[in-house]
C-alpha cells in the first residue's frame, strides 16, 4: 500500500509541476484551492474535488491512501506543512548538505529560524547596495523583511524563516537547477558559502 500511495504523491507533484506550481509559493496556491472552507486544513472530501479539478480521475480507495500519506500526524485533516512535506520535490543529500549549510550561515544566533536580527549581522556591508535602497524606494529594513516574506510559509507568516520553511522554498528553487553541482555552485554564490570541501 505504501508504494501505491508514493506513487499517487508523485502524480499529484508531477501534475503541481506541470501547472508552474513549484516551490512555497505555488503549492500554497494549490493548498488554498482545495481547502475550500478555508479551515487551513484539507478534508478528505476537499482533496477528492480538489483532484477532480485538477482533471485527475482516481478511485475513492486511492484518494483515501493519498489522504493517508498526507495527513502525517493523523489528525483527519492536511494542514499546510504537510502538504508541503509530501509535495516539494526530493532533494539529494548534496542539495539538502548546501541549503543547511545556507541555513545556518543565515541563522546568527542558532536558535532554529532566520530573523531580521540574524539578516542586519550577516548582510550589514552589503545590504546599503540594495537598488531599492540606493534610490531611497526601501528602508534597510524593508529590504530585510521582503527577503524573509519571500521565504516564509505563506499560510502562517511570522515574521521568521524556520529550516524547514527554508528548505521548502529552496526545494523549489532545486526543480528548475537540472545538475546537483551548478545547484550547489549557485547557492554558494547567493550566501557567500566557501567552496564545496572547505571550512571557513
Amino acid at each position: 500500500m505504501g508504494d501505491i500511495a508514493e506513487a499517487l504523491v508523485e502524480l499529484l507533484r508531477k501534475e503541481c509541476l506541470a501547472r508552474g506550481f513549484n516551490g512555497i509559493k505555488g503549492l500554497s496556491v494549490v493548498f488554498r484551492a482545495m481547502d475550500i472552507d478555508y479551515s487551513k486544513r484539507i478534508t478528505f472530501d476537499e482533496l477528492k474535488e480538489g483532484i477532480k479539478k485538477f482533471g485527475l480521475t482516481l478511485p475513492d480507495n486511492y484518494i483515501h491512501l493519498l489522504f493517508v500519506a498526507f495527513d502525517i500526524n493523523k489528525s483527519g485533516g492536511i494542514d499546510f506543512c504537510e502538504f508541503m512535506h509530501k509535495l516539494r520535490p526530493p532533494l539529494s543529500k548534496c542539495r539538502k548538505d548546501v541549503i543547511n549549510e545556507a541555513f545556518d550561515r543565515l541563522d546568527v544566533n542558532n536558535d532554529g529560524s532566520i530573523s531580521i536580527e540574524d539578516l542586519k549581522v550577516v548582510y550589514a556591508s552589503n545590504i546599503k547596495q540594495h537598488p531599492k535602497i540606493l534610490s531611497g524606494e526601501w528602508t534597510e529594513e524593508k529590504a530585510l523583511k521582503q527577503f524573509l516574506n519571500t521565504i516564509d510559509s505563506p499560510e502562517c507568516p511570522d515574521g521568521k524563516v524556520t529550516r524547514e520553511e527554508f528548505m521548502n522554498y529552496y526545494s523549489g528553487v532545486s526543480s528548475m537547477v537540472e545538475d546537483d553541482a551548478y545547484f550547489d555552485l549557485t547557492m554558494r554564490s547567493c550566501f557567500a558559502l566557501p567552496p564545496k570541501g572547505t571550512t571557513n
